[in-house]
């Protein structure tokens, strides 16, 4: 069983699934879904769509240099099988995985550290701009037509039993 990728998104087709183009010079295309397929046919360059995986590597988003991605390449040289070799390939492919979560996490937690301060000095600026429209506590408590009116609602002694039973 052989998974390939999309051409255009590079994301994995399995076996049995998405669509296959042969251009005139007998080169491959591989799909994974209508979407990509559509989106060759209109002659769009994967770099300038931004879901796709080019785009991200392109502009950043994703990780693009790991040495974990050696271990991802294609090889189409054949292997005598072995069953201990097998085994220890299983475990490895295990922990590359780990190790690849662990650096995407990372690399996203820096790629986010600076959009929490930028968030707060986004909002300290509107509040500075619009402080005019906030009131504060004390204004509020001395004019009592600014606030929502309370309403006062009657609980018979049996329907506060019945809630306190229905929680237990």
């Amino acid at each position: 069983m052989r998974l390939e990728k999309c051409w255009f998104c590079s994301s994995t087709v399995y076996p049995g699934h998405g669509i296959q183009f042969v251009r005139n010079d007998a080169k491959i295309f591989r799909f994974c879904r209508s979407k990509c397929h559509k989106n060759f046919k209109m002659k769009r360059n994967p770099r300038k769509v931004k879901w796709t995986k080019a785009y991200r590597r392109l502009h950043c988003k994703d990780m693009t240099q790991d040495s974990t991605f050696e271990f991802e390449r294609k090889r189409n040289r054949p292997e005598r099988y072995d069953r201990n070799v097998a085994e220890n390939t299983l475990k490895a492919i295990k922990k590359i995985d780990k190790v690849r979560v662990d650096r995407e996490a990372r690399h996203h937690a820096l790629r986010m550290k600076g959009k929490k301060a930028k968030e707060q000095r986004e909002a300290a600026k509107e509040l500075e701009q619009s402080i005019h429209m906030v009131k504060a506590p004390a204004v509020l408590q001395q004019e009592p037509s600014l606030t929502l009116p309370k309403i006062k609602v009657k609980v018979s002694q049996q329907q506060s039993e019945e809630n306190h039973a229905m929680e237990e």
